[in-house]
This record gives structure tokens, C-alpha cells and sequence, in this order.
């Protein structure tokens, strides 16, 4: 293997020209909401109903859904820049200050969400310092219309 020709400051500077819709993972763990800001979310597979994310070896929270083996996607609507920051930090409990509800499966699905998905852990890939995993998709809804939270080069931003 040859060594890269970039640091991953470098790295993480380039991809950040690729905007990333902005999800909540969330679960529970212990009777306890739990959940994670992702900005690697991705379908799969239409057939079976497969979705996709990407979470860092060093979470504290994913431990912590793995191990419920169930999740439920919330898709951020563009006014919900501060729910991601809050599922961003390491905050003990991140659902003590938002609405939300349970889903079919009953895990928290978040007040103004776009759209949400309940799924069951269908498969888990470890690569480099991340997680790849991968979600079964049992139930799913819109729950408003509305423009999509987005990260692109470094901060938030909304559909034109």
C-alpha cells in the first residue's frame, strides 16, 4: 500500500465540497433515548428495503444502538440546525429540550423531521476508522414537506 499524498485535513477539506443531507439515528438503550448527527446516510437496496450509514470508531452513542440492534432514521428538515448540533455533542441526555414521539418500532422519532425510517441492524462492515452500517427498513413516513438540512464545505446551509 502506498502512502497518501494528502494529511486528512486535506482529506476531509476536499470531501467537504460534496454536500451531505443531514439525519438523527436514534434509539434506545437502557429505556433511554439515545442518538447521533449523521451526515453519511445512503439507500442500499430496494429489494429488501435496505438504508446505509457511516459512524466513527470513537462514538459514544453507537455502541449503544448497536447493541438495541434497532434505529429509526430522522431526515432534518432546514430548520433544524440546532437539533443537529445537539446530536453532535457528547450531551448525556440530548432529548431532555426537543419534541418527539415513538415510531411503530418505538424508537424517538424527532418533532419536524422530514421523514423518518424504522429499521433493524441488517449488517455492519468495519473499515478504516469507521462504521458501515447498514439498516432493514420495516416502516417509513413523511411526516412534512419541506427543504432538507445540508452540510456543505464545513457548515449548514438549505436548498436554493
Amino acid at each position: 500500500m502506498t502512502e497518501s499524498a494528502f494529511d486528512s485535513a486535506r482529506f476531509r477539506q476536499v470531501l467537504g465540497h460534496f454536500p451531505t443531507g443531514v439525519c438523527v439515528v436514534a434509539g434506545h438503550h437502557e429505556g433511554q433515548p439515545v442518538g447521533l448527527a449523521i451526515g453519511s446516510f445512503f439507500s442500499v437496496s430496494l429489494e429488501p428495503p435496505l438504508v446505509g450509514f457511516c459512524v466513527g470508531h470513537g462514538s459514544s452513542t453507537w455502541p449503544k444502538l448497536r447493541e438495541s440492534g434497532q434505529f429509526c432514521v430522522n431526515v432534518l428538515a432546514s430548520d433544524q440546525e440546532a437539533v443537529s448540533r445537539l446530536f453532535a455533542t457528547k450531551e448525556p441526555d440530548k432529548f431532555a429540550t426537543i419534541g418527539w414521539e415513538r415510531s411503530p418500532l418505538g424508537e424517538p422519532r424527532i418533532t419536524g423531521s422530514l421523514a423518518w425510517m424504522d429499521c433493524t441492524v441488517y449488517d455492519i462492515h468495519g473499515e478504516g476508522d469507521h462504521d458501515i452500517v447498514v439498516g432493514r427498513v420495516h416502516d417509513l413516513g413523511v411526516a412534512h414537506e419541506g427543504g432538507p438540512l445540508i452540510f456543505f464545505r464545513g457548515g449548514y446551509s438549505e436548498l436554493a
